[in-house]
C-alpha cells in the first residue's frame, strides 16, 4: 500500500486501480495529489496556490 509524500499515512488505493490523472487526496493530511505515473506509482502533489492558467494568463499581460 503506498504512502503519503507529506505524512507518511497509508493510502487507501489500490494501486492496479488508479491510471494517470486520478486525483488522490489522503485522508490523515488532506493533501492531494495526482497520479502521474502507474509502473511504478507516482504521485505529484497538486499545490492549490499554484494555477498555470492563471501564471500564462499572467505573463500575457506583461508583454503587452
Amino acid at each position: 500500500m503506498p504512502s503519503c509524500p507529506e505524512c507518511e499515512n497509508n493510502l487507501d488505493i489500490e494501486e492496479d486501480e488508479v491510471e494517470e490523472g486520478d486525483i488522490i487526496a489522503c485522508e490523515e493530511c488532506g493533501t492531494e495529489f495526482e497520479v502521474v505515473g502507474v509502473d511504478p506509482l507516482e504521485l505529484a502533489r497538486i499545490d492549490e496556490e499554484y494555477d498555470e492558467e492563471d501564471d500564462l494568463y499572467e505573463e500575457d499581460e506583461e508583454e503587452e
